[in-house]
């Protein structure tokens, strides 16, 4: 399915190149899948994220967490900045579908661990969350494990962006938010390396939303006629990279995330719940015995600082223009960005 998306508006975000998709999947080895639950009652669904091909609970894959503003109820991420590596998919849902997508994850990988005969006595899934009550009948938890495994069983590399899977609920300044990607190429030492973001984007108030440096909101917000919201939404931030990097240097990385959502006026309030994972595809873990890191150095680390906050700046336009007008539970209704956009810039 071809997307417009916001590029194709006429909009270029940042000066580094983005990769042959421009999503996270980009980085080698990464697919997406969604499950969408669309009924009358229901916006919402699971997006899972698979950060490799082979099983990442036998070689685990380094990894950071960072919350930048803690209104949230994700599972998993204490024990990321502890031991600094993911064991396996990172699933998004809403709100109170975390336990039931937890669950889901577990029996997945107990299946997988059985089917290769690899002994699995502990695990860390981890799910993170954003509320789409909005437009959901939230406390009808319509997401299980057959909807987990489907997600899992259907994730592609070119997947689609908008009012899918776990986005199919949520809202971005006012507008329809969701999923959104994109990715940056960046050189060290003249080798080529990529990094990829992926965004769940549930905040955010109309009058504050800008897209390349222009109040897009203040504009929106005189045709629509519509009263401003207090922000207390969220956004979950994924960033993938193929950067030789320690789980300390990702650390430093994913703490550029709010640089890009800061430009599309997001200012991170009191009720919103901003939480960022990164990993890398290098310096994999093996379960026993010694291995070796192999890193950057952290003088080299300006360019994928400055890339990031571009990929995340383009994921969250990305995950709003890609996004249908919507009608939710008990109404309530919110309109596509690209309603707006200026027809001459397509």
């Amino acid at each position: 399915m071809m997307q417009m998306r916001i590029d194709d508006y006429g909009f270029k975000i940042g000066k580094y190149p983005k990769g042959k998709l421009n999503k996270i999947t980009d980085v080698s080895g990464i697919k997406v899948g969604h499950y969408t639950v669309d009924t009358d009652r229901n916006k919402t669904g699971v997006t899972v994220i698979i950060p490799c091909e082979d099983n990442p609970f036998v070689t685990k894959l380094t990894a950071a967490a960072h919350i930048i503003n803690g209104y949230g109820k994700s599972a998993g991420l204490m024990q990321i900045n502890e031991l600094g590596v993911i064991e396996g998919p990172i699933f998004l849902t809403n709100t109170l579908n975390v336990g039931r997508v937890h669950d889901a994850a577990v029996e997945h990988m107990v299946r997988r661990c059985a089917s290769e005969k690899v002994e699995i006595k502990s695990y860390n899934p981890v799910v993170c969350e954003c509320n789409d009550a909005y437009l959901n009948d939230i406390v009808h938890r319509a997401v299980g494990e057959d909807e987990v495994f489907a997600a899992i069983d259907t994730s592609v590399s070119d997947f689609i962006e908008g009012d899918i899977g776990a986005g199919k609920g949520m809202s971005c300044h006012q507008l329809k938010g969701g999923i959104g990607s994109a990715s940056r190429v960046v050189k060290i030492e003249n080798v080529v390396h990529l990094i990829g973001v992926l965004v769940l984007s549930n905040h955010g108030s109309l009058e504050d939303f800008i897209i390349s440096g222009q109040p897009y909101g203040e504009t929106i917000k005189a045709i629509q006629g519509t009263a401003n919201e207090v922000e207390k939404g969220s956004i979950i931030i994924v960033v993938a990279t193929d950067l030789p990097l320690s789980d300390r240097q990702l650390g430093r990385l994913i703490r550029r995330v709010p640089i890009g959502l800061a430009k599309t006026g997001s200012y991170m309030g009191h009720g919103s719940g901003e939480m960022a994972i990164g990993f890398t595809t290098r310096n994999r873990v093996p379960g026993k015995g010694n291995y070796i890191v192999n890193q950057i150095q952290d003088s080299d680390l300006d360019g994928p600082f400055h890339a990031l906050a571009e990929a995340v700046e383009e994921a969250v336009l990305n995950s709003m223009v890609c996004s249908e007008r919507t009608e939710g539970f008990g109404g309530n209704v919110r309109e596509s960005l690209k309603k707006y956009l200026p027809m001459q810039k397509r």
